[in-house]
């Protein structure tokens, strides 16, 4: 065949560089050819192609060469023809480029002929012996392209033509089922493996860990300790993470055990992760100790390490702590990034130190750093927090920020906030002509805007709409209607429409029965209430502290003690925390029930089960537990508690 004849050819010359980009086709080399040995000794003429030279001359291939050649190639069979030629030669292996090219080479190819067999089929057909090498090329080629299901099929092909898969085709049609979401298959062939080597592994765990799949991340790092191989340290920083992430933090600490007693380096980053993991689970002390530790084996915090504690010190409100590590970064040099700057404005306006939080936006242009859509989206939030709407253009004047739907959304609740409800609408309205696509915040700040400025019958028949067109959508949009409906004196649409949400199974969560729970209570209907809060555990939708809080509180008003004697076992049974002011409520009831030492039964019962909180400075529990019965005039002698406990403030805060 003339193709047998060309790779002949071809087998006997020395490729050099081209002079240009413009290289001649295969077919060229069909045709005869005169090549001076005078000019290159390094070319023989092939006089007879026939009687091979018996001193042949080595092959100089380049990627360069190779792949002016394959786009340069008459067809998408010639061009694989060549490849797979040029595969085969010693010491030559294709690169990176060469396999994309190729990739819309084979999908040509396969549109034509359908499967991998028919492409085998058209190679031998033109003189490419088939091999095992053939199909794995096939296999890369696919896999390069990310046609996995084609990958597969070569995969088995190459069973079928008699060959056993080696390691690395194995590897590749493993990584191929992670990526096809079938991890129990994958598995399937790593275990199969008869020689598994470094890659079997880190595959696996690279892809576990893209899958969040913690509890096979153990075994095969098991099996992977067992047989000798360790993680490199990309590899490290992935598992760790993962563990970080949900909470496995004890796992975490063993792996970092185990890389420092294997001699491997712990990078800032390793070190970030767990301290970031130990910060979100509310284990600032133990993050502070890993600190500790890491100064001591001389790897000095950065920054971005350091962000993450100082957020968990302000949260569990140790601010003294947190400026402390503020102020040993400043000493080594390392000033706020951007990150921490937006952090620090975050946390401290949720303490409500709001003018330390306007400072540190402030301080931006001095430290040359531009906010970004987060910044702005918490500066806003800020302002909202402490009332002074009036700072918002002060403070933004001269920033850049290219708004996102974040932002957007957070000046739709500063609208609502500060009072302009029908500027809110009409900022919505600009949003949509501006291209943005609204979520779900969105529209809670429309609904609520609406509701503020008077259109109730606006906001019901928007409500409606966004339930036309995202049936399935967040308890949050259900929560917001319900609740601006109840405060703007909506209250029997906000009953209907939650009745009518509950029949029609939308999602609704405990917030959403609150609203309702709350009202009713307020206006002395228990029955209602506490039908409704029974209909919210038939629905499956949990109460939480507020729904027995309020219904507690609303017996002890009605005075009704058997009511509260029949809730009490499943608050102690749930494990609900009791608010102060319904304890008042409780212990006012109970000192005036006939069923007296029942009675005091019942409240020490509450006492010693640590199901109270501080409130307002008030001890719920500790001394309790140190009393007798004998001194129960004196615990009890708190004052009447009456319907003036329930505030304005107590209405479910949604937007």
């Amino acid at each position: 065949m003339i193709w047998r004849l060309r790779f002949k050819f071809l087998a006997n010359i020395t490729f050099s560089p081209p002079k240009s980009r413009s290289f001649s086709a295969l077919h060229h080399l069909a045709s005869p050819l005169k090549l001076s040995t005078d000019s290159n000794p390094r070319f023989k003429s092939f006089s007879n192609q026939q009687q091979p030279s018996h001193n042949p001359q080595p092959i100089f291939l380049t990627h360069q060469i190779v792949l002016t050649t394959l786009q340069n190639c008459p067809s998408d069979l010639v061009a694989l023809s060549f490849f797979l030629w040029c595969a085969r030669q010693p010491h030559y292996f294709h690169d990176k480029p060469t396999f994309r090219h190729m990739v819309g080479v084979v999908s040509t190819l396969t549109q034509s002929y359908g499967t991998v067999k028919g492409i085998v089929h058209e190679l031998e057909a033109v003189g490419c012996v088939t091999k095992a090498q053939t199909l794995l090329l096939l296999m890369r080629i696919y896999w390069c392209g990310t046609m996995y299901p084609m990958v597969i099929e070569a995969f088995h092909d190459m069973c079928f033509y008699g060959y056993t898969p080696n390691t690395y085709a194995r590897n590749i049609v493993m990584d191929v089922r992670f990526k096809l979401g079938d991890a129990n298959a994958a598995l399937k062939i790593l275990g199969e493996t008869e020689s598994p080597n470094f890659l079997s592994f880190n595959i696996a765990i690279c892809n576990l860990c893209r899958l969040n799949d913690v509890d096979n991340i153990r075994g095969v790092l098991r099996s992977m300790l067992m047989k000798g191989y360790y993680m490199n340290l990309e590899t490290y920083t992935l598992v760790f993470n993962c563990f970080c992430k949900f909470g496995r933090l004890e796992e975490a600490l063993q792996l970092l055990g185990m890389m420092i007693v294997l001699g491997g380096h712990v990078s800032e980053n390793v070190w970030g992760i767990l301290i970031d993991g130990f910060c979100k689970s509310g284990q600032i002390e133990v993050a502070a100790y890993l600190r500790e530790k890491m100064v001591e084996i001389g790897c000095s915090p950065n920054v971005v390490t350091c962000t993450p504690m100082i957020k968990g010190f302000m949260e569990s409100r140790m601010p003294a702590k947190a400026f402390e590590i503020l102020g040993a970064l400043k000493s080594k040099g390392c000033f706020p990034d951007l990150v921490l700057c937006n952090v620090l404005i975050d946390c401290l306006s949720k303490m409500g130190w709001y003018d330390d939080a306007f400072e540190v936006f402030s301080s931006l242009r001095e430290r040359r750093l531009m906010p970004d859509a987060y910044t702005y989206s918490s500066i806003v939030s800020t302002i909202c927090l402490s009332g002074q709407y009036v700072l918002l253009p002060f403070l933004t004047s001269g920033f850049a920020v290219q708004p996102d739907l974040v932002v957007c959304n957070s000046l739709l609740n500063y609208y609502c906030k500060s009072g302009y409800p029908d500027f809110a609408v009409e900022f919505y309205d600009d949003m949509i002509d501006r291209g943005f696509q609204p979520d779900k915040y969105s529209y809670a700040g429309l609904l609520s805007a609406l509701c503020k400025s008077g259109r109730r019958d606006e906001a019901l028949n928007v409500y409606r709409g966004i339930i036309r067109i995202c049936p399935g959508i967040d308890a949050h949009i259900h929560t917001i209607i319900i609740n601006e409906l109840t405060k703007s004196g909506g209250f029997d649409g906000a009953r209907i429409l939650l009745r009518e949400a509950a029949a029609k199974k939308y999602s609704l969560d405990a917030v959403s029965y609150n609203v309702v729970i709350y009202g009713l209570v307020m206006g002395s209907k228990m029955n209602e209430a506490y039908t409704l809060f029974t209909q919210m555990k038939e629905t499956n939708v949990a109460p939480d502290k507020q729904s027995y809080n309020w219904i507690l509180s609303g017996f002890c008003k009605d005075r009704n003690f058997s009511m509260v004697k029949h809730v009490l076992p499943e608050v102690f049974d749930r494990n609900i925390e009791i608010d102060y002011h319904t304890y008042r409520l409780m212990k006012n009831l109970l000192c005036d029930s006939p069923e007296t030492l029942q009675a005091f039964n019942h409240l020490f019962e509450l006492r010693n089960s640590e199901q109270l909180f501080l409130v307002d400075g008030h001890d719920s529990g500790t001394d309790a537990r140190n009393s007798s019965l004998t001194d129960y005039r004196d615990i009890l002698h708190l004052g009447t508690a009456s319907s003036d406990e329930f505030s304005d403030d107590a209405i479910v805060s949604v937007g």
